[in-house]
């Protein structure tokens, strides 16, 4: 890849040496299943020969039809589908009939994969269906060819928060990037073991995938996300390391089980809680803080589209206006709408270099998106002086009020500030006067009432970052990933009648 003798040029050769090192270490826990290295390279090699018996070509593309609690089972699957020169495209299977038809037709895919349970519905004709019971008596050290780095071994649905999924595409050498052979140079070497509950079908859950070989502490997934079964797995596995999206740590926070004391000690011990996915509301990186008083809070900034590119912020609980400073701003940059630099501390578009080969849409226009190594975010941020990141919006959340731009994650920060609210969002909705004005959407206790909360928000936000009204409701709409979905939200503002607090 660079020249650096260490380094890995695809995620099979990086198991191969993993289970040649230290085989019986476990990589992977899930409920009460194990997987260590050996197990692993086994398995998914048995499952690639049955693969190529099937049919299975290099270039095709092979849905991988998993669910949360079947981590170890998608793990296996998916380097089988490398390792007989496929192309993964992983799917969980709590998505809609509607959408696994849509990702297999767009991916043009003739297999698919399926963990415990039924094969969706409603597939392409011609489809061919497997599951790992297909590989018995396969050989678990098959001949197959080592697949090219340049090569395309995966294609990742984003999340489709805005409208319909787009297909990003990852070469060998994008997904191996930074892993290495190395064990004085593994990730995470401050953790026993590291803990996350992200679905599989999401670009948070493959890099714990790519964590998971190539880290030194073994990967613990949660079946599913609940605070107490979390804080359970904290205890239990002694784990040093936490991954959440924010919508997991709003519900861990609120929950009576991050003060019990049965799991204090457990919370003591870890040493790094990493956000991704959306960006983390101050007043829950300062909840995290004090919820895990030994641990640095790191918010990552990154999207499918720009991995394995990211930027690593660490929190500082004196500046909470600021998500993080980065680690390095050496690939990261602020632009004007046309591209040109912008003086430091000044609001433009947020842009991220990869070191590694790009990701690209799959079979269609870029919409700008990629340039060379550097990809459009979508976000709209600034630089301080002292080298803080500030993330003011989404450029599609933006609300323009009038003669204002508001940022609906200032709102929702202003919004979590307020002791009694458990989760909030914030949209723009069309106004006859003003062109738009911001509505909110308000998990909350029985006792908050829209005037409260108006009295609340008058020392936090300007007049006209006042949501004009505000709903109240028993949760947020989210896809699996944790994200809002904020058209749903302005589809149930529009249905609903909010009650005013202006």
């Amino acid at each position: 890849m660079t020249g650096n003798p260490a380094a890995v040029a695809t995620l099979p050769a990086l198991l191969a040496h993993r289970a040649a090192a230290h085989g019986e270490r476990v990589a992977l826990v899930t409920g009460r299943d194990r997987l260590d290295f050996a197990s692993w390279q086994e398995r998914s090699g048995a499952y690639a020969g049955a693969l190529r018996a099937a049919g299975v070509r290099p270039g095709d593309r092979v849905v991988l039809h998993h669910g949360t609690g079947g981590w170890t089972d998608y793990a296996v699957a998916f380097l089988a589908v490398l390792r007989a020169g496929g192309v993964a495209v992983p799917l969980s299977d709590r998505s809609a009939p509607a959408t696994a038809a849509y990702v297999c037709e767009d991916a043009g895919a003739r297999f698919l994969l399926h963990g415990a349970g039924a094969p969706p519905p409603a597939l392409p004709a011609g489809t061919t269906v497997l599951t790992e019971s297909d590989a018995a008596g396969h050989s678990p050290a098959p001949e197959l060819p080592e697949p090219a780095p340049g090569d395309l071994a995966q294609i990742l649905y984003t999340s489709g928060t805005t409208g319909t999924p787009k297909g990003v595409g990852a070469g060998h050498a994008n997904l191996a990037y930074g892993c290495t052979l190395d064990e004085r140079r593994r990730p995470l070497r401050h953790s026993a073991a590291f803990l996350h509950a992200f679905p599989v079908g999401t670009n948070a859950g493959q890099t714990m995938l790519v964590n998971a070989l190539n880290a030194h502490a073994a990967c613990v997934t949660a079946p599913q996300f609940t605070p107490a079964r979390f804080l359970r797995l904290l205890a239990e596995h002694g784990i040093g390391s936490v991954f959440l999206v924010p919508a997991m740590a709003i519900e861990l926070l609120a929950s009576p089980a991050v003060t019990d004391d049965r799991f204090a000690q457990a919370r003591r011990a870890v040493r790094l809680v990493g956000s991704t996915a959306a960006a983390l509301p101050q007043p829950v990186a300062l909840g995290l803080g004090r919820a895990f008083p030994k641990a640095q809070i790191v918010n990552y900034y990154t999207s499918t589209e720009a991995a394995p590119a990211q930027i690593t912020l660490l929190f500082d609980p004196a500046r909470p206006d600021s998500p993080g400073r980065p680690a390095s701003l050496a690939d990261l940059r602020v632009t004007t709408p046309e591209g040109g630099p912008v003086a430091a501390g000044e609001p433009g578009e947020l842009w991220l270099r990869s070191a590694a080969a790009p990701r690209a849409y799959l079979g269609e226009a870029d919409d700008g998106v990629f340039q060379g190594r550097w990809i459009r975010m979508g976000d709209l941020g600034r630089v301080d002086e002292e080298g803080f990141l500030h993330l003011l919006d989404r450029e599609r959340d933006v609300v323009k009020s009038g003669a204002h731009k508001v940022s609906t994650l200032q709102v929702e920060d202003a919004l979590h500030a307020h002791p009694e609210v458990r989760d909030a969002a914030a949209v723009g909705v069309p106004h006859p006067v003003l062109g738009s004005v911001v509505a909110a959407v308000v998990v909350a206790g029985e006792g908050l009432t829209p005037a409260a909360l108006r009295t609340f928000l008058l020392d936090r936000l300007a007049v006209h970052e006042l949501p004009a009204t505000v709903l109240f409701r028993d949760a947020l709409p989210r896809n699996e990933a944790g994200k809002v979905l904020k058209r749903e939200l302005r589809r149930i503002l529009a249905q609903d009648e909010p009650e005013a607090i202006l």
